[in-house]
Protein backbone atom coordinates (compact mmCIF):
# COMPACT_ATOMS: atom_id res chain seq x y z
CA UNK A 1 0.00 0.00 0.00
CA UNK A 2 1.24 3.65 -0.85
CA UNK A 3 1.36 6.12 1.56
CA UNK A 4 -0.63 9.06 1.39
CA UNK A 5 0.42 12.21 0.69
CA UNK A 6 -0.70 15.99 2.55
CA UNK A 7 0.52 18.74 1.07
CA UNK A 8 0.22 22.31 3.34
CA UNK A 9 2.26 25.84 3.02
CA UNK A 10 4.00 27.22 6.60
CA UNK A 11 4.96 30.93 6.49
CA UNK A 12 8.21 31.85 7.86
CA UNK A 13 9.99 35.30 7.65
CA UNK A 14 9.96 35.73 4.02
CA UNK A 15 7.16 33.63 2.72
CA UNK A 16 6.08 30.59 2.36
CA UNK A 17 7.10 27.01 2.66
CA UNK A 18 5.58 24.00 0.29
CA UNK A 19 5.67 20.79 2.82
CA UNK A 20 4.61 17.50 1.40
CA UNK A 21 4.28 14.63 3.96
CA UNK A 22 4.06 10.57 3.19
CA UNK A 23 2.03 8.95 6.15
CA UNK A 24 3.02 5.67 6.62
CA UNK A 25 2.90 3.61 9.75
CA UNK A 26 2.12 4.96 13.18
CA UNK A 27 2.49 8.80 13.58
CA UNK A 28 3.47 8.55 17.11
CA UNK A 29 6.93 7.76 15.66
CA UNK A 30 9.45 10.86 14.78
CA UNK A 31 8.70 11.30 11.25
CA UNK A 32 11.87 11.43 8.89
CA UNK A 33 12.58 15.31 7.66
CA UNK A 34 14.29 15.49 4.03
CA UNK A 35 16.40 18.47 3.12
CA UNK A 36 17.25 18.79 -0.18
CA UNK A 37 20.28 20.00 -2.60
CA UNK A 38 21.19 23.30 -4.06
CA UNK A 39 18.82 22.55 -6.79
CA UNK A 40 16.68 20.70 -5.23
CA UNK A 41 12.67 20.28 -4.61
CA UNK A 42 10.25 18.49 -3.33
CA UNK A 43 9.10 17.25 -6.38
CA UNK A 44 13.02 16.18 -7.22
CA UNK A 45 12.96 13.48 -4.62
CA UNK A 46 11.17 11.62 -7.09
CA UNK A 47 9.56 8.41 -5.31
CA UNK A 48 12.24 8.24 -2.62
CA UNK A 49 10.01 9.75 0.40
CA UNK A 50 7.19 6.76 -0.24
CA UNK A 51 9.51 4.14 -0.42
CA UNK A 52 11.44 5.36 2.23
CA UNK A 53 7.69 5.77 4.08
CA UNK A 54 7.13 2.45 3.47
CA UNK A 55 10.73 0.74 4.18
CA UNK A 56 10.69 2.50 8.10
CA UNK A 57 7.10 2.88 8.38
CA UNK A 58 7.26 6.57 9.97
CA UNK A 59 5.99 9.33 7.83
CA UNK A 60 7.90 11.18 5.88
CA UNK A 61 8.31 14.81 5.46
CA UNK A 62 9.96 17.20 2.66
CA UNK A 63 10.01 20.73 2.05
CA UNK A 64 11.15 23.22 -0.60
CA UNK A 65 13.25 25.71 0.84
CA UNK A 66 12.86 29.88 0.19
CA UNK A 67 12.95 30.32 -3.26
CA UNK A 68 12.59 26.46 -4.38
CA UNK A 69 10.33 24.63 -5.80
CA UNK A 70 6.70 25.88 -4.76
CA UNK A 71 7.63 27.67 -2.07
CA UNK A 72 7.60 31.67 -2.00
CA UNK A 73 10.45 33.42 -4.03
CA UNK A 74 13.38 35.18 -2.99
CA UNK A 75 14.97 38.24 -4.52
CA UNK A 76 18.26 38.77 -2.90
CA UNK A 77 20.90 35.85 -3.09
CA UNK A 78 21.40 33.54 0.57
CA UNK A 79 24.01 35.32 2.57
CA UNK A 80 27.39 32.73 2.95
CA UNK A 81 25.72 31.94 6.40
CA UNK A 82 22.44 30.33 4.46
CA UNK A 83 23.27 26.53 5.95
CA UNK A 84 23.46 27.83 9.86
CA UNK A 85 20.30 30.17 8.67
CA UNK A 86 18.41 27.51 8.02
CA UNK A 87 18.89 25.47 10.99
CA UNK A 88 18.31 28.82 13.20
CA UNK A 89 15.58 30.17 11.69
CA UNK A 90 13.63 28.39 8.90
CA UNK A 91 13.66 24.59 10.31
CA UNK A 92 12.39 25.60 13.76
CA UNK A 93 9.71 27.52 12.10
CA UNK A 94 8.66 24.53 9.89
CA UNK A 95 8.66 22.25 12.88
CA UNK A 96 6.56 24.32 14.83
CA UNK A 97 3.96 25.39 12.39
CA UNK A 98 3.67 20.92 11.56
CA UNK A 99 3.99 20.08 15.01
CA UNK A 100 6.69 18.02 14.94
CA UNK A 101 8.53 18.14 18.47
CA UNK A 102 11.20 15.33 17.67
CA UNK A 103 12.66 14.25 14.50
CA UNK A 104 15.15 12.19 12.51
CA UNK A 105 16.67 14.00 9.55
CA UNK A 106 17.77 12.66 6.12
CA UNK A 107 19.84 15.87 4.55
CA UNK A 108 21.27 15.17 0.73
CA UNK A 109 24.66 17.08 -0.30
CA UNK A 110 24.10 20.85 1.52
CA UNK A 111 20.66 19.19 2.76
CA UNK A 112 23.06 17.19 4.72
CA UNK A 113 25.04 19.86 6.18
CA UNK A 114 21.67 21.43 6.74
CA UNK A 115 21.12 18.36 8.61
CA UNK A 116 23.75 17.86 10.77
CA UNK A 117 23.88 21.79 11.58
CA UNK A 118 19.94 20.95 13.17
CA UNK A 119 21.70 18.43 15.15
CA UNK A 120 24.00 20.42 16.44
CA UNK A 121 22.00 23.34 17.43
CA UNK A 122 18.50 20.73 18.65
CA UNK A 123 19.91 18.41 20.15
CA UNK A 124 17.28 17.72 22.61
CA UNK A 125 14.69 17.05 18.81
CA UNK A 126 17.05 15.77 17.01
CA UNK A 127 16.75 12.03 17.21
CA UNK A 128 19.17 10.57 14.26
CA UNK A 129 20.91 11.72 11.18
CA UNK A 130 21.33 10.57 7.94
CA UNK A 131 23.53 12.94 6.10
CA UNK A 132 23.95 11.75 2.05
CA UNK A 133 26.91 13.34 0.14
CA UNK A 134 27.15 16.20 2.35
CA UNK A 135 29.77 18.45 2.31
CA UNK A 136 32.00 19.26 5.63
CA UNK A 137 34.22 22.06 4.35
CA UNK A 138 35.08 23.83 0.78
CA UNK A 139 37.19 21.27 -1.32
CA UNK A 140 38.75 22.22 -4.70
CA UNK A 141 36.86 19.13 -5.99
CA UNK A 142 33.66 20.71 -5.21
CA UNK A 143 35.03 23.99 -6.43
CA UNK A 144 35.02 22.30 -9.92
CA UNK A 145 32.27 20.36 -9.56
CA UNK A 146 30.01 23.70 -9.45
CA UNK A 147 32.22 25.56 -12.13
CA UNK A 148 31.57 22.92 -14.49
CA UNK A 149 27.89 22.59 -13.40
CA UNK A 150 27.96 26.10 -13.90
CA UNK A 151 28.79 26.25 -17.63
CA UNK A 152 26.75 23.24 -18.65
CA UNK A 153 23.17 25.16 -17.54
CA UNK A 154 24.57 27.75 -19.92
CA UNK A 155 22.94 25.45 -23.02
CA UNK A 156 18.86 26.37 -23.23
CA UNK A 157 18.14 22.86 -23.04
CA UNK A 158 20.17 22.23 -19.79
CA UNK A 159 18.41 25.17 -17.97
CA UNK A 160 14.91 24.60 -19.38
CA UNK A 161 15.26 20.67 -17.03
CA UNK A 162 15.37 22.94 -14.06
CA UNK A 163 12.69 25.24 -15.00
CA UNK A 164 10.38 22.07 -14.92
CA UNK A 165 10.79 22.41 -10.98
CA UNK A 166 11.53 25.93 -10.15
CA UNK A 167 9.83 27.39 -12.74
CA UNK A 168 10.23 31.52 -12.85
CA UNK A 169 12.90 31.39 -9.98
CA UNK A 170 15.19 29.04 -12.05
CA UNK A 171 17.82 31.41 -12.61
CA UNK A 172 17.76 32.41 -8.53
CA UNK A 173 18.23 28.86 -7.73
CA UNK A 174 21.30 28.43 -9.87
CA UNK A 175 22.46 31.48 -9.07
CA UNK A 176 22.07 30.81 -5.27
CA UNK A 177 24.10 27.78 -5.88
CA UNK A 178 27.18 28.91 -7.72
CA UNK A 179 27.11 32.65 -6.85
CA UNK A 180 27.52 31.72 -3.46
CA UNK A 181 29.84 28.51 -3.50
CA UNK A 182 31.67 30.04 -5.75
CA UNK A 183 32.31 33.31 -3.93
CA UNK A 184 35.56 33.97 -2.17
CA UNK A 185 34.09 34.89 1.27
CA UNK A 186 32.85 31.26 0.95
CA UNK A 187 35.80 29.43 1.05
CA UNK A 188 36.77 29.34 4.78
CA UNK A 189 33.23 27.87 5.31
CA UNK A 190 33.08 24.54 7.44
CA UNK A 191 30.87 22.61 9.41
CA UNK A 192 33.58 21.25 11.92
CA UNK A 193 33.14 23.77 14.44
CA UNK A 194 29.34 22.45 15.07
CA UNK A 195 29.96 19.00 14.49
CA UNK A 196 31.51 18.59 18.16
CA UNK A 197 27.62 19.71 19.09
CA UNK A 198 26.19 16.70 17.77
CA UNK A 199 25.01 14.18 20.38
CA UNK A 200 22.91 11.86 18.66
CA UNK A 201 23.97 8.73 16.27
CA UNK A 202 24.83 9.66 12.58
CA UNK A 203 25.79 7.98 9.49
CA UNK A 204 27.34 9.52 6.55
CA UNK A 205 26.47 8.03 3.17
CA UNK A 206 28.96 9.07 0.43
CA UNK A 207 29.61 7.95 -2.72
CA UNK A 208 32.97 6.95 -3.95
CA UNK A 209 32.80 8.76 -7.59
CA UNK A 210 31.52 12.47 -6.03
CA UNK A 211 32.07 14.81 -8.17
CA UNK A 212 31.63 17.67 -5.49
CA UNK A 213 33.94 16.02 -2.98
CA UNK A 214 36.05 13.58 -1.87
CA UNK A 215 35.56 10.52 0.90
CA UNK A 216 37.11 13.56 3.52
CA UNK A 217 33.56 14.76 4.39
CA UNK A 218 32.33 11.73 5.38
CA UNK A 219 35.06 10.85 7.54
CA UNK A 220 35.16 14.61 9.09
CA UNK A 221 32.20 13.90 10.07
CA UNK A 222 32.34 10.58 11.59
CA UNK A 223 35.92 12.28 12.98
CA UNK A 224 34.36 14.93 14.85
CA UNK A 225 30.64 14.58 16.23
CA UNK A 226 29.66 13.33 19.65
CA UNK A 227 27.44 10.72 19.08
CA UNK A 228 28.18 7.38 17.70
CA UNK A 229 28.74 7.40 13.68
CA UNK A 230 29.33 5.14 11.05
CA UNK A 231 30.36 5.69 7.36
CA UNK A 232 28.99 4.15 3.93
CA UNK A 233 31.19 4.93 1.21
CA UNK A 234 29.20 3.36 -2.07
CA UNK A 235 31.59 2.13 -4.68
CA UNK A 236 30.80 3.39 -8.35
CA UNK A 237 28.38 5.84 -7.04
CA UNK A 238 28.12 9.61 -8.12
CA UNK A 239 26.55 12.53 -5.98
CA UNK A 240 23.17 11.38 -5.75
CA UNK A 241 23.09 7.65 -4.40
CA UNK A 242 19.34 7.78 -3.28
CA UNK A 243 18.90 7.51 -6.92
CA UNK A 244 21.45 5.76 -8.63
CA UNK A 245 21.34 3.12 -5.78
CA UNK A 246 18.16 3.30 -4.40
CA UNK A 247 17.38 0.27 -2.52
CA UNK A 248 20.80 0.06 -1.03
CA UNK A 249 20.17 3.39 0.60
CA UNK A 250 16.64 2.49 1.89
CA UNK A 251 18.03 -0.65 3.00
CA UNK A 252 21.02 1.64 4.88
CA UNK A 253 18.70 4.35 6.43
CA UNK A 254 16.01 1.65 7.50
CA UNK A 255 18.71 -0.67 9.29
CA UNK A 256 20.36 2.53 11.01
CA UNK A 257 16.95 4.01 11.88
CA UNK A 258 15.72 0.77 13.48
CA UNK A 259 19.22 0.03 15.03
CA UNK A 260 19.10 3.84 16.73
CA UNK A 261 16.11 4.65 17.29
CA UNK A 262 13.27 1.97 17.09
CA UNK A 263 10.62 0.92 15.06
Amino acid sequence: MSAETEDSLVAVPGGNIFVRRWISGSTDLEPIILLHDSLGSVEMWHDFPAALAKTTTRSVIAYDRLGFGKSSPRTTLPSTQFILEEAQVYFPAIVQALGVKNYILFGHSVGGSMALSIAALHPSQCKAVISESAQAFVEPRTLAGIESAQESFSAPDRFSKLKKWHGDKSRWVLDAWTQVWLSPQFRSWSLVPYLKDICCPVLAIHGSNDQYGSEEFPRTIVKHVQGSAGIEILEDCGHVPHRERKDLVLSLASAFIHKNVGS
